[in-house]
């Protein structure tokens, strides 16, 4: 059996479970629309270099997508997860952004562990925590959170230890995994982008036309993520320590040992390590929340050619409880590439503001202007100015259920 077809099983297994055991199931999910008024540039998602996620062809209305998650509490201990997408961009009508089963015994003293088998998001982002990979502040997340959700997938196992008490929680983690090996390729040749698309784990995702034609290839040519090159396991570990009602730090380095020089129909592993650092605050209702990336990534294809590519990337990202219904966000980015053929080099910063209405519990509005700034030589070859000034409003309406 492929990986694919056990990603589908195990996510079917998770919605459709409950039905034969009669656990504890429940099903929770939105719809989103938008209406878009681009920056003039074209989306990565088109094979452009733009940064944001819309090209400057799709002003007006867009039905973005329709994500449902699905999760079975078999006992106390073990719980099961799906997390589905339907929409009209990736490969497949239904995709796959998470299905894991996870034990967390249930604990009587300080001391609790957990661990979680399957297909899932690194415990990285401190922005996206609900449902589908979403924030409760932007539509759009970080530079940094964009990444993770493009290229980033654990498919394999996590283990948790934690230590409570009334002033703090201490946490260590640990993970084993596989079918990453490609992570890098889209941050190494379009650079990073803020859009709040992440990848499925059937999907492809589109590179640069640019690219292709600097290859001598013909558009359009595709990346894709979830794959293993070279049977070896890749890893990460982290710590997390929060202090209880003022503010939370978190730290984690990863490695997924891809070697770049393997190869895989089409694609090659890059061996992509960096270390993530994180902290969040809050006083009366405001949050604040900063975060910190550096790391590289490399591939060799060739005995007598290899490139690495150096990337940094860091956010500030501020918080407004105006009141039950009513959210305010702003965030600063700012990120950087260099690569050693200084070919692919780029730096950038971004301002995001956003607001959200919640009137109903089913029914949310937030509407988001975001302007990203930032020079790539890479443009050149297409002949427009390495220097970019993107601009991209959004009106979003999303209905739970």
């Amino acid at each position: 059996m492929s990986l694919r077809a056990g990603l589908v099983l195990l996510a079917t297994a998770a919605t459709i479970g409950g039905a034969a055991a009669q656990p504890s199931f429940t099903f929770e999910g939105y719809a989103d629309g938008r209406l878009v008024l681009p920056s003039h540039q074209d989306s990565w998602f088109d094979g452009g270099l733009g940064k944001l996620r819309w090209s400057q062809d799709d002003r007006g209305f867009k039905p973005t997508e329709i994500v449902g998650a699905a999760h079975v509490l078999a006992t106390e201990d073990i719980s099961a997860t799906a997390v589905l997408r339907i929409e009209d961009y990736q490969k497949t009508f239904v995709d796959v952004l998470e299905a894991y089963v996870r034990y967390r015994p249930v604990s009587t003293n300080a001391w609790r562990w957990s661990v979680k088998l399957g297909a899932f998001f690194p415990p990285i982002s401190l922005e996206n925590n609900e449902i589908g990979w979403t924030s409760e502040w932007t539509l759009t997340p970080s530079a940094i959170n964009s990444w993770v959700g493009d290229e980033l997938r654990t498919v394999g196992a996590e283990a948790q230890v934690e230590w409570r008490s009334e002033p703090r929680t201490i946490s260590a983690i640990a993970a084993l995994y596989g079918y990453n090996d490609p992570a890098g390729v889209l941050l190494a040749f379009h650079g990073w982008t803020l859009e709040d698309r992440p990848s499925g784990l059937i999907d492809r995702e589109r590179l640069p036309d640019a690219l292709a034609i600097g290859f001598g290839a013909t558009p359009p040519i595709y990346a894709q993520e979830i794959i293993e090159t070279d049977k070896r396991l890749g890893w990460y570990a982290g710590l997390d320590w929060e202090e209880t009602g003022f503010a939370s730090a978190s730290l984690l380095y990863y490695d997924n040992r891809a070697d770049p020089e393997s190869f895989h129909h089409g694609d090659f592993g890059w061996r992509t390590r960096f270390w993530s650092v994180g902290a969040k605050t809050g006083y009366d209702d405001f949050v604040l929340i900063a975060q910190g990336m550096t790391g590289d990534t490399t591939v060799e294809p060739f005995a007598d050619f290899y490139s690495i590519t150096d990337f940094r990337a860091a956010y500030v990202l501020l918080g407004w409880y105006i009141s039950d219904e009513w959210k305010l966000a702003a965030r600063a980015d700012a990120f950087s590439t260099s690569e050693n053929h200084h070919t692919l080099d780029e730096h950038g910063h971004a301002f995001t503001i956003a607001a959200s209405w919640m009137p109903k519990d089913w029914l949310r509005f937030t509407a988001e202007l975001i302007q990203v700034v930032s020079d790539r030589k890479q443009r050149l070859i297409e002949g427009d100015p390495a220097h970019a000034n993107e601009t991209q409003f959004q009106l979003s309406g999303r209905v739970y259920f």
